[in-house]
């Protein structure tokens, strides 16, 4: 029985590989294989086809050189008379070479920023008796173990005692409170809340939060260190010291007025 023909030859001399999926140039109209299939690969020798000139509607490219958005309608801009998308139209969104610099401050408002910057309270300095401060602890602790609460799980050797001024909206007198030494300052400011029934608004995105102050030079005592650690350094802080709890913006540093919050 006679097998049918299956497949064509390339037509390139030196290839000349016989492919059963030929393929039929639309240019020469001559038969190659799939490595000789695009007219450049068999060197085709039909004349290029010539596109008909689009005449459609025109598209206008953005001038901004990232953006790829086109637009069926030029929009200029006024100023610098370049041609932009939709999204980048205004001077601002182009940073149009045309747009006018910010005005300056005006006089007054200059004068009125150096009138805040005179206003805001000079940091209090710290007392440069610190045997007077030691010596005031040493008194106080005596008298806030016999009265100071707190958590009983505590051992006693791991115990800082504090007189706790609170915040001066609380308007309650200073409260006598035992920790670790171990604790965060963070952890005290939470304890101390706990305790006073304070509304504790630390862990959200208040613009004020409770922060811890030196009873006697004002200054906060950072919320990531412990109390051991704070008691190692030059911050003046004994067993037995006076400390404030009060609600501040963030950039307070230091509490000037200190005798109010011992008034109650």
């Amino acid at each position: 029985m006679e097998l049918p023909h299956l497949g064509a030859n390339c037509n390139v001399e030196s290839c000349n590989q016989l492919d059963f999926l030929p393929f039929q140039c639309d240019g020469c109209g001559k038969i190659f294989c799939q490595h000789h299939r695009s007219r450049d690969q068999h060197n085709c020798t039909a004349p290029e086809i010539q596109l008909p000139e689009f005449k459609g509607e025109k598209s206008y490219a953005c001038s901004i050189k990232e953006c790829q958005r086109r637009e069926l309608t030029p929009i200029l801009c006024q100023h610098c008379e370049l041609c932009f998308c939709l999204s980048h139209r205004l001077q601002n969104d182009h940073n149009c070479v045309k747009l006018p610099e910010k005005c300056a401050k005006t006089k007054t408002a200059e004068h009125i920023q150096q009138l805040l910057a005179q206003s805001k309270p000079k940091p209090r300095p710290i007392p440069t008796n610190p045997k007077a401060i030691q010596m005031n602890a040493k008194i106080a602790l005596m008298k806030l173990k016999g009265k100071a609460a707190g958590d009983k799980g505590i051992p006693q050797s791991e115990r800082i005692y504090f007189s706790v001024c609170l915040p001066l909206d609380v308007k309650k007198p200073p409260c006598a409170l035992f920790f670790s030494q171990s604790w965060k300052v963070g952890r005290v400011i939470d304890f101390i809340a706990d305790q006073a029934f304070i509304t504790n608004k630390n862990n959200t995105n208040a613009e004020k939060k409770l922060c811890l102050f030196h009873g006697d030079t004002g200054v906060k005592f950072p919320a990531s260190e412990t109390i051991q650690d704070i008691m190692s350094t030059d911050y003046l802080l004994l067993n037995g010291s006076t400390v404030i709890l009060e609600q501040v913006s963030e950039d307070v540093e230091q509490l000037v007025t200190l005798d109010v919050y011992k008034s109650f």
